[in-house]
């Protein structure tokens, strides 16, 4: 038999070191660590949320957290394109097609309604080329004497109107033929920001689109001229009764006078005031060199 005992099994087992206790909360704990951090990270502020991106990236990403933003915006966005580009095609129409309809006749129209005036509306289009030249110089003189050389406004007499106007009562006006062309085809009556805005937009457009020829010859087929009657034709008939082609100086010159207001002012029955500004008209048409001055349009 072997002198060797066998050893305790139990006691060497009891002397084996002891497993370290795991900490089981750790793998949790590093978890929700993580969880929270990313919580607070993202509820950062938004110019930390966006850092590192550039200005447009920033707008698309906080348009499209907000779909209903995003929709409103695409909805502006497709209406503003519409009436861009529905502008310059509807002026582009117009440099060939006669201005039957403007809203100022409209306005005026609708002014007829329930009382005693008549809503006959006196208007007929002619050309530039069978209207006298003797209106179309009539106007220039009287209107804007800077028609031929000026690219849609007249600042010189724009920096005059507003001296002057710090000093009168009745503020006087600076706009140009071109203006007046752009607001009565495509705006509406009134005073504003906003109108005066498409009032410069338009007049920009039909000077690059229309030309000087254009302009004039669709002032005086759309220039109110008196009661419901608008355009230098309409006038002629309605109180010379002959055509436009025919004007004299004297008759286009009371026609430009009343222009500023034809409604108070009268053609057929003029005031001292209108006798006294046709004569200043016809001067300034002599003065300007006749028919010479709008020759080259």
């Amino acid at each position: 038999m072997s002198s060797q005992r066998p050893g305790n099994t139990f006691r060497n087992m009891s002397q084996q070191p002891r497993p370290k206790a795991s900490n089981a909360s750790t793998p949790r704990d590093s978890k929700t660590e993580r969880t929270a951090g990313q919580s607070r990270s993202s509820r950062g502020t938004g110019a930390q949320k966006y850092a590192g991106s550039s200005a447009w990236d920033r707008t698309r990403r906080f348009m499209r957290e907000r779909p209903m933003l995003e929709r409103v915006y695409r909805i502006c966005l497709k209406a503003f394109l519409w009436l861009f580009f529905g502008s310059i095609g509807y002026v582009i129409v117009l440099k060939y097609v006669p201005v039957w309809v403007t809203p100022l006749v409209v306005s005026r129209w609708i002014d007829t309604i329930g009382t005693n005036e008549s809503s006959h509306v006196y208007k007929k289009w002619r050309s530039y080329d069978v209207i006298s030249k003797e209106a179309a110089l009539a106007v220039v003189a009287s209107e804007d004497q800077a028609f031929p050389t000026h690219w849609g406004f007249d600042f010189n007499e724009i920096q005059d109107a507003i001296k002057e106007n710090e000093k009168r009562e009745r503020p006087r006006g600076a706009s140009t033929i071109s203006q007046q062309v752009a607001k009565n085809v495509f705006l509406w009556n009134g005073r504003s920001y906003v109108r005066k805005g498409l009032e410069v937009y338009f007049t920009v457009l039909i000077e690059l689109v229309w030309g000087k020829k254009r302009i004039l010859e669709v002032y005086l087929n759309v220039a109110e001229t008196g009661p419901m009657t608008f355009g230098m034709e309409a006038a002629s008939q309605r109180y010379y009764g002959h055509s436009a082609e025919t004007l004299s100086r004297n008759e286009a010159a009371r026609m430009a006078a009343v222009l500023p207001n034809p409604r108070l002012f009268s053609i057929s029955n003029p005031s001292n005031y209108i006798q006294r500004r046709t004569r200043q008209i016809a001067r300034q048409m002599r003065y300007l060199g006749g028919q010479r001055y709008i020759r080259n349009l």
